[in-house]
């Protein structure tokens, strides 16, 4: 019998607080019926995005780790706001619905330290402008086209959520089970 093979992904974070977690998973159901999403985001694998290394030798992780905590040394704690809603690909059938960060230069700092650390390591990574988000579901599936101008999903999330951002993640990738991104390595701002 042939064992499949599936690649294991890893990459940085900046970990949400588990209230954080909880409120936005409430405001997901409470629109799911709205919006036919074909998954939505298990409430523990909500996150911001720093560095996708993608498929990453054992060495090379390691690596990074040293340099992320000497990158992240100086920085402490900062605030952070959940403030609105977006989509990236099309807009009729979106890839992505996202919750979007309110702009924060601590968060781009962090972003940069860690980006350049992973780099440092020996990492290609996306050269994509960073844009801050939570991926709340994927792909579009409804019958319709998606209902909403970018100026309407402004509008539509009406209770920003603000938190103190505290830990950077290491996470890996499991596709086949729910939640899939497991944290290997922590590190505290």
């Amino acid at each position: 019998m042939r064992q499949q093979q599936t690649q294991t992904h890893y990459f940085y974070a900046l970990k949400l607080p588990n209230e954080v977690k909880q409120k936005l998973n409430e405001y997901c159901q409470s629109i799911q019926s709205e919006f036919p999403f074909s998954r939505w985001v298990h409430k523990e694998d909500y996150h911001i995005t720093l560095a996708f290394l993608g498929h990453a030798p054992q060495d090379k992780l390691e690596t990074t780790k040293m340099l992320i905590k000497a990158a992240i040394s100086e920085f402490k704690a900062f605030p952070l706001t959940i403030q609105s809603l977006g989509t990236f690909g099309r807009s009729d059938a979106p890839r992505i619905f996202w919750a979007g960060i309110e702009p924060a230069p601590s968060l781009v700092d962090v972003r940069a330290a860690v980006f350049s650390a992973c780099e440092q390591a020996g990492f290609k990574l996306e050269t994509r402008p960073f844009h801050p988000h939570i991926t709340m579901a994927r792909k579009w599936q409804g019958d319709a086209s998606f209902p909403l101008s970018t100026a309407e999903l402004e509008k539509y999330f009406t209770t920003p959520i603000s938190f103190q951002a505290q830990e950077i993640v290491l996470y890996q990738t499991h596709l086949d089970k729910s939640p899939k991104y497991e944290a290997v390595a922590i590190f505290p701002l």
